[in-house]
């Protein structure tokens, strides 16, 4: 399952995002690449142990935590820390999967999702494609306006494609969803988006309240807490 949504950044986020990244110290992105994916990741990422991540990270996580609809579609459980990336002068990361479980002891994090936030105007750069690679060799190619999100599967092959052009500047989130098995997930954000559908026609109707029990019930069964 793949969600694409816009403006999960506000626009005065987006500047603020943006003024920061002017002035924030970079460091080479392979650091915090696994050893298979570092000879492939070719771009620079911002100093977890700068000011100017801090107030970064704290932006993109109170964004995505407030999103309504990626709450509702991915089910989160927990996140990672934000992680900035940059490309540029052909900068690239090569067809990878990420790393299944991130953090130490303590604070691991299972990586069901990814979500990458674009903090560059698509028109502002040329390639920088984020692009997932599914069955049959078929390949789906994303370059989303600023301030927009994707979230996918982070068990899927993917990669960045290179900058040629300008400056490709994103966040990425990784989250453990409640709900652990990626068919679960979908069938749930089926019934989710049918809920709204039906509310949107008709309100608080009877299709309304089956189908809500639904998928109130399938999460009751299937969702993970602790406790």
């Amino acid at each position: 399952m793949i969600v694409c949504v816009p403006d999960v950044l506000t626009a005065q986020e987006l500047g603020a995002l943006r003024t920061e990244l002017q002035a924030a110290p970079f460091v080479d992105g392979a650091a915090t690449a696994g050893w298979s994916a570092r000879g492939v990741k070719k771009n620079q990422q911002i100093d977890f142990n700068s000011p100017s991540y801090a107030r970064m990270a704290d932006m993109v996580r109170a964004a995505f935590l407030r999103h309504g609809l990626l709450q509702a579609a991915l089910l989160p459980a927990a996140h990672t820390r934000p992680l900035f990336n940059r490309y540029a002068g052909g900068m690239e990361y090569g067809a990878h999967v990420d790393a299944a479980v991130m953090g130490g002891m303590g604070s691991a994090v299972r990586t069901d999702i990814a979500i990458t936030v674009f903090l560059s105007d698509p028109g502002s750069y040329d390639g920088g494609e984020l692009v997932t690679h599914m069955s049959g060799g078929i390949e789906h190619r994303f370059k989303l306006e600023a301030g927009g999100a994707i979230a996918y599967p982070a068990n899927t092959l993917h990669h960045v494609s290179p900058v040629t052009r300008g400056v490709r500047d994103a966040a990425i989130i990784w989250v453990q969803s409640m709900v652990r098995d990626p068919a679960r997930r979908e069938l749930l954000w089926d019934l989710e988006s049918a809920k709204r559908d039906i509310f949107g026609r008709e309100g608080k109707s009877s299709a309304f309240d089956a189908v809500s029990r639904s998928h109130a019930n399938l999460l009751r069964m299937w969702a993970e807490v602790a406790g």
